[in-house]
């Protein structure tokens, strides 16, 4: 649920975050596809009161019920727990609801956990060491995921630097004795590694040029405001972490939730730390290739969205017995 200025920038932004959430569960090798549902709010509206919202929730499960299953929708920007469970009174094709109702809960901590993983790689590749401690980091978005990580990287020992539109997010950061600033700052931070944790193409040709971080590891969806900006971050020797490789944890637990013998945390604590693998491997072909981190990552993608969608091989028939 976010706001827009009007049909089409809505229908974009749709077609843009159900593209990369198609790659993100090709590279993490989940048997599923990827979507993405948008409610529209448009500029200048009044804010939503409960009842309008309510209304809005429910004709919003009633077009995923209409699907019949070939899309599952969960929380995500603009959503909250509480809207998950008014969408389920319509729809029985909705993830993420609460633990005691047999789902897997809030997805965002798994997002921030398969972040902090990326972190850790990043570094691992650019310091030798994926030890957090004293590392500096600036986290630009204090939202669920974004505030759980910079907890994740406050307990790991990070001197951290954080950021968000809304002020009353610095009780956060005097909480982990981070340093409060505005987001535009905290992007161009002098800092080992930059996590953009709100919304995307905040890496474009403004800004990378300005940018003083070796690494860049963050939740935030489109990252890179065009895909010139990869070989861009690559010229001035910035490790970027593809964002639909570092921001698969959330869907990672949700596909566990889907397996046939339920959900199980330890199982997805195990499938959710597999994204700090699944890193290593695209910045091994990456460095082997001569290309970026996002080159290497769209070439797993497509390699495994290919053997999805390849008709199965006939069986060999040998001969027939004398």
């Amino acid at each position: 649920m976010w706001t827009y200025a009007d049909s089409r920038d809505a229908i974009a932004d749709a077609l843009r975050l159900s593209r990369a959430m198609t790659f993100k569960a090709a590279v993490a090798g989940l048997p599923q596809g990827g979507g993405k549902g948008v409610i529209m709010r448009g500029m200048g509206d009044p804010p939503l009161d409960p009842e309008r919202r309510r209304g809005a929730l429910l004709d919003f499960a009633d077009t995923v019920d209409m699907l019949d299953g070939r899309y599952m929708t969960a929380e995500d920007v603009g959503t909250s727990d509480s809207d998950m469970t008014v969408i389920a009174e319509n729809t029985r094709h909705i993830t993420g609801l609460a633990v005691e109702r047999g789902s897997s809960g809030d997805p965002s901590p798994w997002t921030a956990l398969g972040v902090e993983e990326a972190v850790r790689v990043a570094c691992e590749r650019v310091w030798g060491t994926g030890d957090l401690a004293e590392r500096s980091i600036a986290v630009v978005g204090l939202g669920r995921v974004g505030g759980a990580l910079a907890r994740n990287l406050a307990a790991a020992g990070a001197r951290l630097v954080v950021a968000d539109v809304d002020e009353g997010k610095r009780r956060l950061a005097d909480e982990l004795g981070a340093d409060w600033t505005d987001p535009a700052a905290a992007l161009l931070a002098d800092v080992d590694v930059l996590a953009p944790c709100a919304l995307g193409a905040d890496l474009n040709a403004d800004t990378v040029p300005a940018l003083r971080c070796r690494a860049i590891a963050g939740a935030a969806n489109n990252q890179l405001a065009d895909e010139s900006v990869a070989q861009q971050l690559t010229e001035r020797g910035i490790l970027w972490a593809p964002d639909f490789v570092a921001n698969a944890g959330g869907i990672i637990n949700i596909s566990v939730e889907l397996e046939p013998e339920g959900y199980a945390p330890d199982r997805a604590e195990e499938r959710v730390r597999a994204v700090g693998g699944t890193l290593r491997t695209i910045f091994d072909e990456a460095e082997a290739a001569g290309t970026t981190p996002l080159a290497a990552a769209m070439t797993l993608a497509d390699r495994r969205l290919a053997e999805a969608s390849a008709p199965p091989r006939a069986a060999s028939l040998g001969a027939p017995p004398a």
